[in-house]
């Protein structure tokens, strides 16, 4: 990794602080420029919806996949759930659209969270640090374990 030294955004001084190892990136997956040690399919998305009976939770998926908001509502107790509004986003999780992370929403809410379990296949994956264009790449069930996640099988098939 480059020398460059970049300002922590707030999500790697929480896990620095934990003691949770994980490595700090630049990237820029909606213009498609990933550093050369990032495979894109480590790379998730968090997504925040409304369920009508727990309210808020998140679901997180490989970015290049659809969340199945079926499967979602069925693992999270729920007949359905559907997109927060992006108007009503920040809100509801304190952040914008493409920073949502489940480090930074854990330490303000207590939302479910429910990864795919693609994730846990992996055994890592890439998340938002909560800032546009910064990430974290983090060990899959130390993620889960830090913030209470449920692993599930969340994609549409």
């Amino acid at each position: 990794m480059s020398k460059k030294k970049t300002k922590k955004t707030l999500v790697d001084q929480i896990l620095d602080k934990a003691g949770i190892v994980h490595d700090s990136l630049e990237i820029n997956a909606i213009e498609g420029k990933l550093p050369e040690d990032v495979v894109a399919d480590h790379i998730y998305k968090t997504l925040a919806l409304v369920g009508d009976k727990t309210g808020p939770l998140i679901g997180i998926v490989p970015i290049t996949e659809h969340l199945s908001e079926k499967a979602l509502a069925k693992i999270s107790g729920n007949k359905k759930v559907t997109m927060i509004p992006q108007k009503d986003l920040q809100k509801t999780t304190g952040y914008i659209h493409g920073a949502n992370n489940p480090v930074g929403i854990r330490q303000k809410h207590s939302f479910p969270i429910y990864i795919d379990q693609s994730a846990m296949e992996l055994g890592e994956m890439i998340v938002s640090a909560g800032e546009i264009g910064r990430s974290i790449r983090i060990d899959s069930q130390t993620l889960a374990d830090f913030v209470d996640v449920t692993f599930a099988d969340l994609t549409v098939k």
